[in-house]
Formats: structure tokens, C-alpha cells, sequence
């Protein structure tokens, strides 16, 4: 598959890379696997002097022999032999000083694993060298909580060290399209809104399906329900190295998040333990995986908060492959096709309306978007978009199919919002319906 978009991560590189010929510059890339950041770097330093290091567990003296013959290859240099990172860092960093070049260090956070005190000297090493040297050096890491611990918080030894952090994240809607596009002419809603509830825009899943010509609804859940699947496994790979020993819990409420157990209380009894508050902090904190949902307008100390998973291929995973996990092991794949189509149009319309807001936001016409619901859930608006600078308030429902739009309910629930927020009657209200003809 083609390279696409990322224009302004690659301009924040190349902004990176010129103020490293007067000095040294870390610039820190972050993002959930699979998202493209190596792909990224390498293409952002296509025909550049660059290293390329990748950290695998092992030794920190074996990854230093492999790291030497790697740097010398590249750089056309000797290095010599090294049994410590921070003293062959400090070598490439003086070299550096008559020859600038890239320096890119690919699942950077695996060297807390190896050993923690490889980040301390890794700190004292660039302070004591980065303003007379001129590496360009690119950190990379795929484990959001030790990454975001590494470079994020103020008792590490790196903190404020990058001079930019980027956050890669999943393809907009608009990428979407143009990648179906380019490999489907023909393809329809039902098409593009299955590509978006599957992968969320996470680049390496479209890769997987856009080679396997899986372009259309049909196939691409033939290709994902089958018994090689790289699907299957994929949310036990991602997470469990995250989660360690208390992943059996987090698994546990993020399958219960992906069915609509979506309240700290029905979370609390679906899981059967009294106090998740811990659990899902660190979810929405240090890993990334959930976000807090609040009606909008609403106060962030309300208590009628909605979790759910905020990573689209993991929302689908956990409803419908780790729920059905007996299925698989017991070689029953075609059923569990079965199940996901049964259950296909409920989950899509709950996709579909994460779509209309993503695509909102995109649009940045919006200084507030969000959704609105009351206590009792009897008064349910699947969007609201509010513009406080010309004073326009859509208010809006979301159907698969434009036969299931009532106009009557809709206009009952734009009546009762504004009763609560009644500062916004003054505003131009639009009602609107958006079904999937609207994509």
C-alpha cells in the first residue's frame, strides 16, 4: 500500500532535523502498535545519513555489539566494541559533531526492561553532549504507558529532554475514503463504514486488508472470520504485556465496556469487584484505552459518566472475538461469523455514530461536539455540534437507514436539551437526520 498522509508529522520532522544542525534534538514519537510510526521515520529518512537501532530483549551487552556493527555500516565509520548504550551513544554523539546524521531508536521504552538504569545514563550522556553535537534522534515506542512514564513524568529521567512529542494517530475519515477509493472505485457506505468499525484507521490493518483485496463488507469479514486470521489474536498481543499479572481484570472490564456495561456501577457488578475506580483511571490515564463520555455542556464531576473503548479494532475485538473466545478454541470459526453478523447492525450504528462525530471534529467547525443524555436515559440526542462564535447549534440523530428517522422524537429531544441549556435557544437551531447516505 501506498504511503499516505501524515504531512504534518513528517513537517515536525523535517523542523526537528534543521534545528539539529546547530544542535542536537530528541523528538519522541508515540502510538499504539500497528499505527505506522516506523514506517513514518523510515520514510521521513529515506536517502538521509541515518542509524536505524530497533531494542529487543536481550542483553544489554549483546544489543550493544549488534547496535556497533549496525552504526558502523551505516555511518561508514569504526566504531569499536561497547558493553554499555550510554557509552556508544556518547561515541555516535561525537562523531555527530563533524558528520550530522539520524539517529533512530525503534521501541525505545524496551530498555526498562533490559535495565532501568539505561534511561538515567542515557540522560546524562545527551545533556552533557547534545549542544555541541548534531544528531537528529528519534525516539520511537509502542507501550503508551512506559512511554508516556519515560518522557511524560517529572520524576524521570528524561522528562522535558524532547524538544517535540508527536502522538501518531489512526487516519482520518477523508484517508479512509481516499485509500478505498484508490483500491475500490466502486465501493459504498456499507464498505467504508466496515473498514472504519474494524480497524478505526489503524494503518497496518488497512494494509492487511487492502493487500488481501479485501475492499467490500463481504470480504473483508470473510478474511477477518477465518481460521489464520491475524485478527484473532491481535488484542492479546497488544495487551497483555501492557497489562502484566492484572490483565485477567482489565480484560474483563473492557469486554464488559465493548457489550454496553458502560457505567462505573454496572461495571462494578458485571466484573464482581466493588472498587474499580483504580482500574479504570489507569485505562483512561496511562494507557489510553477507555475515555470518559459525559453529556455535553455537563460538569466533569457528573455522575452519569459513560466509559467506552476510545481504539475501534479493540471495541470490535472484545465484543466479538475475546467474548466468543470458546468458539475459536473449539474451531468454530463459521459460527462465530454468524454471531458478529446476527449482532453487525447494532454494533455498526454505534460505529457509525463515532463516525459522524470524528468527522465533525476533522472539520474543526466546532467549538463544541459531543452527545447529550439524562439520568433516566429517556432523553437521548446521538449528536450535538454547538459554534459560540456565529451561535449555531445542530442537533442531530444517527440511523443505519433513513426509514428509521423520527422527526417527532428528535424535535422532543432538542426541546427538552434547550429547557436545560437554556442559553442556547438564542442560537439557529438545525435539526438533522444523518444515515449513512451522509458518509
Amino acid at each position: 500500500m501506498k504511503f499516505y498522509n501524515r504531512e504534518k508529522e513528517l513537517e515536525t520532522l523535517r523542523l526537528a532535523e534543521e534545528l539539529s544542525g546547530s544542535e542536537s534534538q530528541m523528538t519522541v514519537l508515540t502510538g499504539r502498535r500497528r499505527i505506522g510510526k516506523t514506517k513514518l521515520l523510515l520514510r521521513f529518512s529515506e536517502g538521509k545519513p541515518t542509524v536505524y537501532l530497533f531494542v529487543s530483549r536481550k542483553s544489554q551487552n549483546i544489543l550493544c555489539q549488534q547496535f556497533a556493527e549496525i552504526a558502523s555500516a551505516s555511518l561508514d565509520v569504526p566504531i569499536g566494541q561497547y558493553i554499555r548504550f550510554a557509552d556508544l551513544l556518547e561515541h555516535l554523539l561525537r562523531i555527530s559533531i563533524q558528520r550530522p546524521f539520524t539517529l533512530i531508536i525503534d521501541e525505545f521504552q524496551e530498555f526498562e526492561n533490559i535495565d532501568r538504569s539505561i534511561i538515567g545514563d542515557i540522560q546524562r550522556v545527551w545533556d552533557l553532549n547534545k549542544d555541541r553535537s548534531r544528531v537528529n534522534l528519534l525516539l520511537s515506542g509502542s507501550v503508551y504507558s512506559m512511554m508516556h512514564r519515560i518522557f511524560e513524568d517529572e520524576k524521570q529521567p528524561l522528562f522535558s529532554r524532547a524538544s517535540y512529542i508527536i502522538r501518531l494517530q489512526p487516519f482520518r475519515t477523508d484517508v479512509l475514503k481516499q485509500i478505498l477509493r484508490d483500491n475500490n472505485p466502486d465501493y459504498t457506505a456499507e464498505d467504508l463504514l466496515a473498514l472504519y468499525s474494524f480497524t478505526g484507521g489503524v494503518a497496518w490493518y488497512v494494509e492487511l486488508l487492502m493487500k488481501a483485496k479485501a475492499t467490500t463488507f463481504e470480504k473483508m469479514t470473510d478474511y477477518i472470520f477465518s481460521e489464520d486470521s491475524f485478527f484473532i489474536s491481535e488484542g492479546k498481543n497488544l495487551l497483555i504485556e501492557e497489562f502484566g499479572r492484572d490483565y485477567n481484570i482489565y480484560f474483563s472490564i473492557l469486554e464488559c465496556v465493548a457489550r454496553g456495561v458502560n457505567t462505573r456501577g454496572e461495571l462494578e457488578t458485571a466484573v464482581g469487584k466493588s472498587e474499580l475506580g483504580g482500574y479504570l483511571a489507569k485505562l483512561i490515564s496511562d494507557y489510553g484505552l477507555i475515555s470518559p463520555l459525559r453529556p455535553i455542556f455537563s460538569k466533569p464531576s457528573t455522575k452519569i459518566t459513560r466509559y467506552y473503548i476510545a481504539d475501534n479494532m479493540l471495541t470490535f475485538w472484545f465484543r466479538f472475538i475475546y467474548k466468543y473466545m470458546n468458539y475459536i478454541e473449539a474451531g468454530s470459526i463459521d459460527l462465530l461469523k454468524q454471531v458478529f453478523l446476527r449482532d453487525y447492525s447494532t454494533f455498526s450504528g454505534q460505529m457509525l455514530e463515532r463516525f459522524f462525530r470524528q468527522q465533525a471534529k476533522e472539520s474543526g467547525e466546532y467549538t463544541t461536539i459531543g452527545n447529550f443524555w439524562d439520568r433516566r436515559g429517556e432523553h437521548e440526542t446521538d449528536i450535538i455540534l454547538a459554534n459560540d462564535l456565529n451561535k449555531t447549534l445542530i442537533i442531530g440523530e444517527i440511523k443505519r437507514q433513513a426509514k428509521n428517522f423520527e422527526l417527532a422524537k428528535l424535535q422532543d429531544n432538542a426541546d427538552y436539551f434547550l429547557n436545560i441549556y437554556p442559553e442556547y435557544k438564542s442560537y439557529k437551531l438545525d435539526l438533522v437526520s444523518l444515515d449513512m447516505r451522509n458518509m
